[in-house]
C-alpha cells in the first residue's frame, strides 16, 4: 500500500489528526529516527489531541457564550475584590462534580459576565457540558415552550448540562409565573448539577425581587445556601478599557 492510499483511508475513516500527523512525518526525519512503537504512539496521540480539541470546540459552541473569556486573562487588580484563591480552586471544576453554585455580583461593567464565562469555558476545556443564558431570554424561551407544549422537553435539555450559567438575575421583574419556572430549573439541578448566577443586585435583597415569598424561600434556599460568592467592585471594566 502506497503513501497516498494510506492517507485516503485515514481520511475516509475520519482519522483526521492521525492523517495530518502521518502526512507531516514525511516532511521530517521522524520515520527514520523512531521505532515502530514510537511512531504508532505518536500517531495515536495526534488523533487523540485532534478529537479532544474538536470536542472542546463543540462544547464551547453549544454553550452559546456571549463572550470569549479565559481565566488566565482575568485581572486581579486589588480594587476589583476578586478572591484569587477561590477562583483558582474553582478552576479545577470540582464544584461542578459536587453540584455547587457560584454567585457573582457587582455593578454594571464590573466583569460579572466575563468571570462567569471564563469559568464556563474552563469547564468546557475539561470536558463538561455547559449552557449559557441571559435569564430574561431564558424566561421568554420557556414561556414560548409552555405555549407549544415543549416546556418539559426544554427543562430536560437544560438539566442534562453539567453547568448552567444564568446571567443578569434580577435585571427584569420576576413575577409569580417566572418564579415557578425558575424553581423548576433550580429544583432539577439542586445538589446534582452546578449553576453560576450573575447579578447587579446584592444577594441580601434578592428576596425582595420575588413576588411569591414562599416560592422565593424555596428558590433562594437552593441557590444561595453554601454557594461560592464573588462580590466584584471598582470601576467599570468596559469604561476602564475605553480610557486606555
Amino acid at each position: 500500500m502506497n503513501y497516498q492510499q494510506t492517507l485516503e483511508k485515514m481520511q475516509q475513516m475520519r482519522l483526521y489528526g492521525m492523517r495530518r500527523a502521518y502526512e507531516s512525518s514525511f516532511e521530517t526525519s521522524r520515520p527514520q529516527d523512531w521505532t515502530p512503537d514510537q511512531m504508532i504512539a505518536w500517531l495515536i496521540e495526534a488523533e487523540w489531541d485532534n478529537r479532544s480539541n474538536a470536542r472542546t470546540d463543540r462544547l464551547i459552541k453549544n454553550a452559546r457564550f456571549r463572550y470569549h473569556a479565559l481565566l488566565e486573562e482575568v485581572s486581579y487588580d486589588q480594587s476589583r475584590n476578586i478572591d484569587k484563591d477561590l477562583l483558582i480552586r474553582l478552576a479545577d471544576c470540582s464544584f461542578i462534580d459536587k453540584g455547587e453554585n457560584v454567585i457573582i455580583t457587582g455593578s454594571t461593567g464590573a466583569g460579572k459576565s466575563y468571570l462567569a464565562t471564563a469559568l464556563g469555558i474552563q469547564a468546557c476545556l475539561k470536558g463538561y457540558k455547559v449552557l449559557y443564558f441571559n435569564l430574561g431570554k431564558l424566561f421568554e424561551k420557556l414561556t414560548q415552550a409552555r405555549a407549544d407544549n415543549s416546556y418539559v422537553k426544554e427543562l430536560r435539555r437544560i438539566e442534562k448540562h453539567d453547568l448552567l450559567i444564568l446571567d443578569d438575575f434580577g435585571l427584569q421583574t420576576i413575577d409569580a409565573q417566572r418564579q415557578l419556572t425558575l424553581l423548576d430549573i433550580i429544583e432539577d439541578r439542586h445538589a446534582r448539577k452546578a449553576t453560576i448566577i450573575t447579578s447587579q443586585i446584592p444577594v441580601k435583597v434578592w428576596h425582595e425581587l420575588l413576588e411569591e415569598k414562599t416560592v422565593a424561600d424555596a428558590i433562594l434556599d437552593r441557590i444561595v445556601h453554601s454557594s461560592h460568592r464573588f462580590e466584584l467592585k471598582g470601576e467599570s471594566m468596559r469604561r476602564k478599557i475605553n480610557k486606555q
